[in-house]
């Protein structure tokens, strides 16, 4: 278990605090340019760890971020006028840039130029940057670190799809589930089979064999590995001999190097949490994925006008069902922690090994990268297991707005499955996706 005054070290991530510091040293995905160019004002309105922000595009296509409440009498700048340089609030026509500045105050410039008043009512802003599809902001202490570029967000000769959902949670409750190798056989296969079964009108097939052997959890350089063993297998199997990263602090990576799932679990706030899945398609060798203009995103309903989860036979839904039914911030302190839950503990601990090398004044030691890392490519451990299947199977609710240009890409593999297997990389086995 974990007593209530670290609990609350780890879960309260307002400005301030030292989770909420920590947090605040890593880049963060805040929302998706598809959502920003789906909105009808061409903003979108954020709460990020505490703080009240909006996210825009200009006119020539920059990103920022900025403070949601004008300097001057404090109407939301999410209904302002998006312009070719900048955000103009529509109550009295000031204007401000990327950096926050006040570039414009019409009345004031054309009666007391003078006085210079706006050079004194910039707001708070972040620096932002666009990478696969998201918008990435950088909360913490200048000089901002450099904009990590996750291979699986940055390989070429693929498609993506993102999927964002609003958990009732703490962001604690997701990214703990990373490290818990053997809710996968119990959430998602008895559980997952028991929801279809039930949603599809059938009396229910009840009764499982336990099927994990072993699990182990090894620290890396980028966060955690977590390994399994189950009935059957080898230790030359994929998930044993490979796993897949928690990479720290916030971020999931499952899948195989081909379609894969990038999951960011970001916080609005001590309760609730900002979810991203990146999902990844890359063309098989020799074949050529279609281009797409901007990734697409789309929001998940989590759950019914009462309450009730909704879709408990997709995978991700499972999940988030079961990290939301802990409770707003679960009570670590009631825990009774078995051997499973290894990995977990292993977690907690990093967090406050980092949490403690702030409060001494010291960087996080972990995946803050300086500028001799600025472009580079950092490629992760994951299982090298065949692509699960050549259809397009979405692990969350609907499909993608590209869902042609993704089945056009697991169509490229189903090509060079029917020409032989001697086209195919040198993957081993076929898997579900792990979570």
């Amino acid at each position: 278990m974990l007593s209530i005054e670290d609990n609350k070290l780890l879960t309260e991530v307002g400005p301030g605090t030292p989770m909420g510091d920590l947090l605040r040293r890593y880049w963060q995905p805040v929302c998706a340019l598809d959502e920003i160019l789906q909105s009808p004002f061409r903003t979108k309105e954020l709460t990020i760890m505490g703080e009240d922000l909006v996210a825009f595009c200009d006119r020539s296509g920059r990103p920022g971020l900025v403070a949601r409440n004008c300097a001057h009498r404090r109407a939301s700048l999410a209904y302002g006028i998006v312009e070719e340089d900048g955000l103009r609030c529509v109550y009295h026509g000031w204007k401000f840039n990327q950096d926050g500045e006040c570039v414009d105050q019409p009345f004031e410039d054309t009666t007391h130029p003078e006085d210079n008043y706006a050079a004194k009512c910039a707001i708070l802003a972040y620096p932002v940057q666009e990478m696969a599809g998201l918008i990435w902001a950088y909360m913490g202490p200048a000089p901002a670190p450099v904009l990590p570029r996750w291979k699986p967000l940055v390989s070429e000769n693929s498609v993506r799809d993102i999927g964002v959902v609003t958990l009732p949670c703490s962001w604690l409750q997701c990214q703990e589930n990373t490290l818990d190798p053997v809710h996968t056989e119990w959430l998602h296969n008895y559980g997952g089979t028991y929801y279809r079964q039930l949603m599809n009108g059938e009396e229910p097939s009840l009764g499982h064999e336990p099927q994990h052997v072993k699990i182990a959890f090894d620290a890396f350089e980028y966060g955690m590995i977590k390994r399994r063993l189950t009935l059957g297998q080898s230790e030359d199997s994929e998930a044993w001999k490979h796993g897949h990263p928690m990479v720290f602090p916030n971020i999931l990576l499952s899948g195989n190097p081909y379609q894969n799932q990038m999951q960011f679990r970001v916080p609005i706030d001590d309760t609730r949490t900002r979810h991203f899945t990146v999902h990844t398609f890359q063309a098989a060798p020799g074949e050529s994925a279609p281009v797409q203009d901007v990734v697409p995103a789309r929001e998940i309903q989590l759950t019914d006008d009462e309450g009730r989860f909704l879709n408990l036979n997709v995978f991700f839904m499972q999940d988030y069902m079961v990290w939301a039914s802990q409770g707003a911030v679960a009570h670590r302190e009631l825990e009774k922690l078995g051997r499973s839950d290894t990995g977990v503990i292993m977690f907690r601990r990093m967090l406050l090994e980092q949490i403690e090398r702030m409060q001494a004044g010291q960087e996080p030691s972990i995946n803050v990268f300086r500028d001799g890392a600025a472009g580079q490519e950092i490629d992760l451990p994951i299982e090298h297991v065949r692509p699960r299947s050549t259809k397009y199977i979405p692990t969350e609710p609907g499909y993608s707005r590209d869902r042609e240009k993704i089945e056009a890409v697991m169509a490229s593999w189903a090509s060079m499955q029917e020409q032989g297997a001697e086209r195919l990389p040198p993957l081993v086995g076929v898997s579900p996706p792990p979570a």
